[in-house]
C-alpha cells in the first residue's frame, strides 16, 4: 500500500509552474533561455505600497490577523467593489486569502461533495480542474474555439448543466487566452443560469484592470443583480498591483458561502499574512492611476507580439481584449519536422522544440485545455519579447 494519498493520483502539478522551473535549470546550465511562461507582472510593486508594509512592520502589525481579513482591509475591498464594479457588500460578506487560488480553493472545499459538477470553459487556468479534483467534484470542460473568441455561448452553457451541476467558473479577462466577456456576453449567460437556480457562479476577475482597445470590464453579479445571491465575485492585488508574491486575494459572495469558507481556512492556513494585508489596503486605497499606464505598456506589448508571432510560418495569433497573455494556434506546425528529423505531434512537441532549438519557455496547450495552442506570457520587457518571436519565427521557419 502507498503511503502517499490516492487523491494525488487525481490531479497533476501546474504546468506553468514546471515550464518557469525548466527555463531556470537551463538558465543555470549556462543556456541563453526568454521564459515566456511565467504569469506574472514584471513590474515592481509601487513604492507607496512597500512603505504601508514598512509602516505596519514598524509599528509591530506583526500579529495574528482575523482569520479571513482584517476589519481595514475588508473596508477596502468593500469600498472597491462599490468604487469599481457597483456591488454592495458587508464586510461580512468579505473573505480574504492568501491569493486568488486559495479562495477558489476555499470555495470548492466549502461546497462540493463526490460527483458535483463545475463547469470550465476551455481553454481554462491550468488550476481549475484539479482544485476541483481535489475537493472530489467532476470538472465538465466545454471547449471554447477560437473562432467564437475563446468564450462559453449560451448554447454551450445550456449543454452542459446536469442537475448535479455546482458550479460554472468564468474568468475574464481569462488565462491563458486573454478573452474578456462584455457586458452583452454576460447577460446572455444571466438568462441561461436565471434558469437553473441550482448553479452558482464563481467569477475569476484577477485581471480586471488589464483591458485593451476601449473594452469595458464588467462582472455578473454586476450585469444581472438577480444573481447577486448565486455569485462568488473574486479578485485580488497579485496581478493589477503586481503583487503577485504579497499573496493577497478576495471575494465577495453570499453570507453563508463567506463563513463556510472561512471554516476551511481556519482549519487549514488561519489568517493571511498580517504585513501583507496591510500592503494591500494602500493598494486598494491608494493612488490608481500606475494602473492605466502599465495597461498601456502592456498594450504595446501585445500588439507587438501578436504582429510577430503571425508573421512565423505556421502560427495564427489572435488578439486578445485582456490580461497579458496571447494564445495562438499552431495547427499549421503539427505533422512537420525538425532539422533534426523529429516530427511535430502535438503542441507539447513544438513547445520542447522552441525551447530546445532556441532557447524559448512557452506553455502548450494540453494544459489548458484546448489544443493545438500554446500560451506566451508578454509580461516581460519589450526587448526580450522581440528576441523571443525572432526566436519563434527562425524555429517555425526551420521546420519543413
Amino acid at each position: 500500500m502507498s503511503f502517499l494519498a490516492a487523491r494525488l493520483d487525481r490531479i497533476k502539478p501546474s504546468a506553468t509552474i514546471a515550464v518557469s522551473t525548466r527555463a531556470a535549470e537551463l538558465r543555470a546550465e549556462g543556456r541563453d533561455v526568454i521564459g515566456l511562461g511565467a504569469g506574472e507582472p514584471d513590474f515592481d510593486t509601487p513604492d507607496n505600497i512597500k512603505a504601508a508594509a514598512n509602516k505596519a512592520i514598524a509599528e509591530g502589525q506583526t500579529k495574528y490577523t482575523p482569520v479571513d481579513g482584517t476589519p481595514a482591509l475588508k473596508a477596502a475591498i468593500v469600498a472597491k467593489f462599490k468604487r469599481e464594479n457597483g456591488l454592495d457588500y458587508a464586510p461580512r460578506q468579505i473573505t480574504v486569502g492568501a491569493g486568488g487560488k486559495h479562495v477558489l480553493f476555499n470555495a470548492l472545499m466549502a461546497t462540493l461533495d463526490p460527483g458535483d459538477e463545475v463547469i470550465v470553459p476551455a481553454p481554462y487556468w491550468v488550476s481549475y480542474p484539479d482544485m476541483v479534483l481535489l475537493a472530489e467534484g467532476t470538472p465538465v470542460f466545454v471547449a471554447c474555439a477560437a473562432a467564437n473568441g475563446f468564450k462559453i455561448r449560451p448554447e454551450d452553457l445550456e449543454r452542459a448543466i446536469t442537475k448535479r451541476t455546482k458550479w460554472l467558473i468564468l474568468n475574464s479577462p481569462g488565462n491563458p487566452s486573454g478573452a474578456a466577456y462584455g457586458e452583452g456576453d454576460l447577460a446572455a449567460l444571466a438568462e441561461v443560469l436565471l434558469r437553473h437556480p441550482h448553479v452558482w457562479v464563481m467569477t475569476d476577475d484577477m485581471y480586471e484592470h488589464l483591458v485593451y482597445d476601449g473594452f469595458v470590464f464588467r462582472t455578473m453579479a454586476q450585469v444581472e443583480p438577480r444573481l447577486y445571491e448565486r455569485t462568488l465575485t473574486v479578485n485580488g492585488v497579485s496581478k493589477a498591483y503586481a503583487m503577485t508574491g504579497w499573496r493577497i486575494g478576495y471575494a465577495g459572495g453570499a453570507r453563508d458561502l463567506i463563513k463556510a469558507m472561512a471554516k476551511i481556512q481556519s482549519q487549514s492556513t488561519s489568517c493571511p499574512s498580517a504585513i501583507s494585508q496591510a500592503a494591500a489596503v494602500e493598494a486598494l486605497n491608494g493612488p490608481q492611476d500606475f494602473i492605466a499606464e502599465r495597461a498601456a505598456a502592456f498594450r504595446e506589448r501585445r500588439d507587438l507580439v501578436v504582429g510577430m508571432l503571425n508573421q512565423a510560418q505556421g502560427l495564427d495569433c489572435p488578439r486578445p481584449e485582456g490580461a497579458f497573455y496571447v494564445y495562438p494556434s499552431c495547427a499549421g506546425v503539427i505533422g512537420k519536422k525538425t532539422p533534426d528529423g523529429a516530427t511535430i505531434e502535438t503542441s507539447a512537441d513544438f513547445s520542447a522544440y522552441l525551447l530546445d532549438a532556441e532557447g524559448v519557455a512557452v506553455v502548450h496547450g494540453e494544459a489548458f485545455g484546448l489544443d493545438p495552442h500554446f500560451r506566451v506570457s508578454y509580461a516581460t520587457s519589450t526587448e526580450a519579447l522581440t528576441e523571443a518571436c525572432t526566436r519563434i519565427q527562425r524555429a517555425c521557419a526551420a521546420l519543413r
